[in-house]
């Protein structure tokens, strides 16, 4: 249930997987992963780190951690079970859908009009909004990504798919038929949601169909291509980028909320550093220069959030960008919602070369 790195030889969490046994005992993105069941594992390869966390399901795991912010090393035990993803889960808050897909896996589009069909059928009317939960989603298919951005649009430019030479352009476009039917739309993003999630994303941004909600995302904006070598070798090469309809890379810089909202019922949300692209080593640099000054506000505290986890624990908030999420649904009047859905759709911009 984790995506992780090797940093230092030392395993580096990029993200848990939701739902899983390590997003329930407590593991997050930026943990550094120093001991299992006791063992050192600096030096192991990642390959020989992962084979010592897997084992029979039921059987229980402890992994030790090293969190930034935290004065000690942390101890977690994990049991081990087998992971069978769902890549979209649904469940109804007040009036509003809430849809959280985990992976962009085969069929998650399909999946997600299921999920749709389901809360209209829980709530017996169509609900007054939808909330995309793209958190932690660490992408998948661009296939997917695709029929998923046309569920909630009209018409429009979705992702275009750029290679090195001049013309080597791939447009993919949303055909006809809105399913939420104009309904307001946030879509929920972290540091974790990376490239399937940011073609969303990015979409349903740029083509004014959607708010997004939350923390920027990780950066990846690269398609690579496996060429087989011989029967034990391969080599992956990144052939193309991505781009948003109105021609943003999302490459290093990830995307940038409308509206940011710290998870402030995470304790540890101050101080634990935010594992993204632009922090790999070799990474792939954007064409066009990050804006330092966009990387820097990641830093920067907002005033108007600051609740304890303490003080949102005893309100009953378990989760506090979902709720502020609810809430601005909740703010949106019935005219307004006719209004978003109205707003002229983003025109891709003219690429140089």
């Amino acid at each position: 249930g984790l995506t992780v790195t090797m940093e230092d030889g030392v395993v580096k969490v990029i993200a848990p997987t939701a739902d899983t046994p390590a997003d329930r005992a407590g593991m997050k993105a930026g943990d550094y992963i120093t001991h299992i069941n006791k063992e050192l594992i600096f030096g192991m390869t990642l390959d020989e780190a992962v084979a010592q966390m897997r084992g029979k399901p039921g059987t229980q795991i402890e992994i030790t951690v090293v969190r930034e912010g935290r004065d000690k090393p942390m101890e977690l035990t994990i049991t081990r079970e087998i992971i069978d993803l769902k890549p979209v889960k649904w469940e109804v808050k007040g009036d509003v859908g809430v849809l959280t897909i985990t992976s962009f896996s085969a069929d998650a589009a399909r999946d997600l009009k299921g999920a749709m069909t389901a809360v209209e059928k829980s709530l017996g009317q169509r609900p007054r909004g939808w909330i995309l939960d793209l958190r932690s989603n660490p992408g998948g298919l661009l296939d997917e990504a695709v029929g998923v951005s046309d569920v909630f649009l009209e018409r429009g430019e979705i992702v275009s798919q750029r290679g090195r030479r001049k013309g080597d352009i791939e447009r993919y476009f949303a055909e006809p038929g809105d399913l939420a039917y104009g309904a307001p739309v946030i879509v929920l993003i972290d540091a974790g949601s990376a490239s399937a999630s940011e073609i969303v994303a990015g979409a349903l941004q740029d083509q004014h169909r959607a708010v997004v909600m939350g923390e920027r995302s990780f950066g990846k904006g690269s398609v690579q291509t496996v060429l087989p070598l011989t029967d034990t070798t391969a080599l992956r090469l990144t052939t193309a980028r991505y781009y948003t309809p109105s021609g943003r890379s999302v490459q290093e810089g990830g995307i940038e909320p409308d509206i940011r909202v710290p998870q402030l019922t995470d304790p540890d949300y101050a101080t634990r550093p935010k594992f993204r692209e632009s922090d790999l080593r070799r990474h792939l640099i954007n064409e066009k220069k990050v804006d330092n000054g966009l990387l820097e506000k990641d830093e920067k505290p907002d005033p108007r959030f600051s609740s304890t986890p303490e003080e949102l624990k005893a309100k009953g908030i378990k989760d506090f960008q979902l709720h502020y999420a609810l809430e601005t649904i909740g703010r949106i009047k019935p005219a307004e919602r006719v209004a978003q859905a109205a707003k002229p759709a983003a025109k891709p911009a003219a690429r140089r070369n």
